[in-house]
């Protein structure tokens, strides 16, 4: 099983991966099937309007997490790593207007916002709760074109073919030119004992099969920068964030707080849970209010694994450019495997799914660098992964903003305390990760569809929005 590194973290815009980044992706491939795809089409009828649904949790929580905003740029040529989020409201503005999107190397196709583009409560698609509809019209609004799309979490999506044939693979594909094709933590912590290598350089090894060392190298340095940006904007801005719940940006204040308590040298036992925290809030305020953040694995557990990092960097001097490289091939390896065996989406699993890997993800990080086992890194993960089997997805207002910018906080601590407990231990545990994953999954079929995202349970019901 290979999942590449930047499979995992992707560069891209707030709120929400699976909501956000998703249908903006569908939309570029529903773009790119209309000019280059293998379909009928009929002579001398060109595609004139387009028209959009979105169901399941997509449409109970699209406009709080700008899945509306998300496939209305997409169709106008936007993409999650091309979309500047200061110019995206004069773009809507002007479709709004104008009434027709202008992607690049297209003729322009008519499309009204408020009418084309529908929330479907009521029918949800039989493939996946993030499911989406595109078509296309001529003239007199005939059908030329259907295709349906999933959003499966983390920015992933596939085709409804595709689905379909993920589901039906009764076996794992066989991988071709990968040195060290895990497809679950028995096996990676089998091949790292039969290797003598480390995850870290496992993962570095099976990435280097299609790029070279400078280019992987050159990557992580980007996704790093591109984290660190997220956190020096989340921790410079504040006021309210969007979406109508009026919830206050806090990362700033509490910053202010803590460099003040630094330059004093005033003692603080919680100052490291402080520090991670507060590095935590600033990349999910940034998400909430539509900034550009890195999945890690998701956008809604965006700041898990940059706050650990910039932890590993504020508090150990030691801490270099190739621990972030390595903590980062580490933590790609962990989410890869839930990934594969489970789910990183919350509409499909809860926030277990999200924080849950989040963390799971930053504590393998963790421990690597701190140069824990091939065997304490997985005991690590497994920790961290365990503590948030259960956790529902339940955002207020359909907002990513309560409860997951503190979730986000929490995720990051238990990752730290994660890494400490596996580092002083031998690697020997009793819940394997594989188990603790499986776990995951299944509690993950079992939970109502209420608490996964559709923002119908928890505390999404029982909090009044001011």
């Amino acid at each position: 099983m290979f999942l590449s590194v930047f499979d995992l973290f992707k560069i891209g815009i707030g709120p929400s991966s699976s909501h956000t980044m998703g249908p903006m992706v569908a939309a570029a491939r529903f773009l790119e099937e209309i000019s280059g795809g293998d379909w009928p089409r009929p002579a001398g009828v060109e595609v004139v309007a387009l028209k959009v649904s979105l169901h399941g949790s997509l449409a109970f929580t699209g406009v709080g997490h700008a899945s509306d905003r998300a496939v209305i740029l997409g169709l106008d040529g936007k993409t999650p790593e091309t979309a500047d989020p200061d110019q995206a409201e004069k773009d809507l503005t002007r479709i709004a207007h104008d009434k027709k999107v202008l992607p690049p190397q297209h003729a322009g196709y008519r499309f009204d916002p408020e009418n084309d583009l529908v929330l479907d409560r009521k029918n949800p698609l039989p493939g996946h709760a993030n499911g989406m509809t595109f078509m296309a019209l001529d003239g007199d609004n005939r059908l030329l074109l259907k295709r349906v799309y999933y959003s499966v979490g983390g920015g992933f999506v596939v085709s409804e073919e595709e689905l379909q044939r993920l589901k039906a693979r009764s076996k794992p594909p066989v991988e071709k030119g990968v040195p060290y094709p895990f497809a679950n933590a028995k096996q990676m912590l089998a091949m790292a004992a039969e290797s003598g290598l480390s995850i870290a350089e496992m993962k570095r090894a099976n990435e280097e099969t299609n790029q070279t060392s400078e280019d992987l190298n050159a990557g992580l340095d980007a996704i790093w920068s591109a984290m660190q940006g997220c956190i020096e904007r989340g921790l410079s801005q504040d006021g309210v964030m969007p979406g109508g719940l009026k919830v206050k940006r806090r990362a700033r204040a509490l910053h202010g707080k803590l460099e003040e308590e630094w330059s004093r040298n005033r003692p603080n036992p919680l100052l490291a849970n402080d520090w991670l925290s507060v590095y935590a809030m600033a990349v999910n305020e940034e998400n909430a209010a539509g900034g550009r953040v890195v999945t890690a694995p998701t956008n809604g557990a965006a700041g898990v694994v940059p706050a650990v990092i910039r932890y590993w960097q504020h508090f150990h001097v030691d801490a270099t450019e190739r621990d972030i490289r390595d903590f980062l091939l580490t933590a790609a390896a962990v989410g890869g495997i839930i990934k594969h065996n489970a789910s990183i989406s919350g509409a499909e699993v809860g926030c277990q799914g999200e924080v849950g890997s989040a963390s799971a993800m930053a504590a393998a990080g963790l421990c690597a660098v701190m140069g824990g086992t091939p065997e304490q890194v997985e005991n690590a993960a497994e920790i961290a992964l365990e503590h948030h089997l259960g956790m529902t997805c339940d955002p207020v207002g359909g907002l990513v903003q309560v409860p997951c910018i503190e979730r986000n906080a929490l995720g990051a601590v238990k990752a730290v305390t994660a890494a400490s407990l596996a580092i002083k231990g031998d690697g020997k545990h009793f819940v394997p990760l594989d188990a603790a994953i499986e776990t995951m999954r299944q509690t993950g079929i079992d939970m109502n569809e209420r608490y996964k995202e559709t923002s119908q349970g928890g505390l999404a019901v029982n909090v009044v929005e001011c």
